[in-house]
């Protein structure tokens, strides 16, 4: 597919196009431009991924005539757009972005704080982490690797997310939950790994159920092992 996501329509409402922008990049894992066209005005809001810098490039094509406004910063902008010209706006921002979008996702990577089986994955161990709360933007709750483990079950629930049990060679089992994982490739990879091992990345947490603390990951990617 291409390297940027441009997509305008009649009738969409400006206020929620930075949001669905946001969205869209998060689901395909590139840029993405959502255009509102209002009385023959095209009002669009872009949302980039790490390593390509969409402001510099919205600005280059409002130089190049594109654009009748832009500007921005790396990771967001904005502009205004003749509808007629959404198409030239998507073919400029290909060539323009191409080499650093392919780099970006080739350079997709996880840093993980540590590595943990599900017979490892104790209340204990949660509660050890916890100590090292609160957890937020300058200090990210820990990411754990579990290795070659096997989806036994899983289940859509709601309508994003997908509940499941991970299951290691000696048998231990690791209750786990992927919140809008129906969003992106990680949805059907639990769904349909078919006894396939998978690596995880998740967090871990303990929670009450029944008077019993019982410990759950949270999935945050996967990858055939």
């Amino acid at each position: 597919g291409a390297p940027v996501i441009v997509v305008g329509r009649e009738g969409w409402h400006p206020g929620v196009i930075g949001i669905v922008a946001g969205r869209l990049k998060e689901r395909y894992g590139k840029p993405a431009i959502v255009i509102a066209i209002n009385e023959g005005v095209g009002k669009g809001s872009g949302r980039s991924v790490n390593g390509v810098d969409l402001g510099t490039a919205i600005v280059a094509a409002r130089e190049a005539g594109i654009l009748v406004n832009g500007g921005g910063h790396a990771m967001a902008a904005g502009l205004t757009i003749e509808p007629g010209r959404i198409e030239a706006l998507a073919a400029f921002l290909g060539e323009a972005l191409g080499a650093d979008c392919t780099a970006s996702s080739e350079g997709k990577h996880l840093t993980f704080d540590g590595a943990v089986s599900p017979g490892g994955a104790t209340a204990d161990l949660c509660a050890l982490i916890a100590r090292c709360g609160p957890f937020g933007a300058g200090n990210p709750e820990p990411l754990f690797a579990i290795p070659a483990v096997k989806v036994n079950f899983a289940a859509i629930v709601g309508e994003q997310h997908v509940r499941c049990v991970l299951t290691s060679a000696d048998g231990a089992r690791l209750n786990a939950i992927a919140f809008r994982a129906l969003q992106s490739e990680l949805g059907p990879t639990l769904l349909n790994s078919k006894g396939r091992p998978l690596h995880i990345a998740a967090s871990l947490k303990a929670e009450e159920w029944n008077g019993n603390l019982r410990v759950q990951a949270m999935i945050r990617d996967a990858a055939v092992a």
